[in-house]
């Protein structure tokens, strides 16, 4: 087989540059739009630089948990790896959701999200929650914390 043209190289390269500067100056010009490097925090605040997300955002500051927890000690794995691996997950689903307006509004905790929420309030509140929690380890039969405790972590909404 006969290499290609060095003109046709040359013409290959200049197009393979240009396609990797766009996505790169794309990539950086949204990441910096949305603010990227906050999303790495514990800073509540990176929450509502998506507007959907304000009214949870104050209703959390309204809540009981205001003073103690924020948005991550709640959604998000307390080891290091899971924490970023569902803040990436996360950030995928909120970002496809919110560029292609393909989301529930109100904004909808995932069932994924919902067993980290439970992990999470059980690891907080084990002192209390051990001598009623019903079947430890199996979050399938444990007393679902949400069934009575809804408001607690984003308090009165309206």
């Amino acid at each position: 087989m006969k290499p290609p043209a060095p003109r046709l190289r040359f013409y290959l390269a200049l197009t393979l540059t240009g396609v990797i500067g766009l996505f790169l100056g794309l990539g950086s010009y949204t990441f910096t739009f949305a603010h990227g490097l906050s999303y790495f925090s514990n800073d509540p605040k990176a929450c509502v630089n998506c507007h959907i997300m304000r009214e949870q955002f104050d209703g959390w500051q309204k809540s009981p948990h205001h003073a103690v927890a924020t948005c991550n000690d709640c959604h998000t794995p307390h080891d290091f790896v899971r924490k970023y691996l569902t803040k990436a997950e996360n950030g995928y689903w909120h970002s496809k959701g919110f560029t292609l307006q393909d989301f529930h509004e109100p904004i909808m905790i995932r069932p994924k999200n919902v067993a980290v929420l439970q992990e999470n309030c059980v690891a907080c509140h084990q002192q209390i929650v051990d001598g009623i929690n019903t079947h430890p380890g199996d979050p399938q039969k444990m007393l679902d914390c949400l069934h009575c405790h809804r408001d607690v972590g984003h308090g009165p909404v309206r």
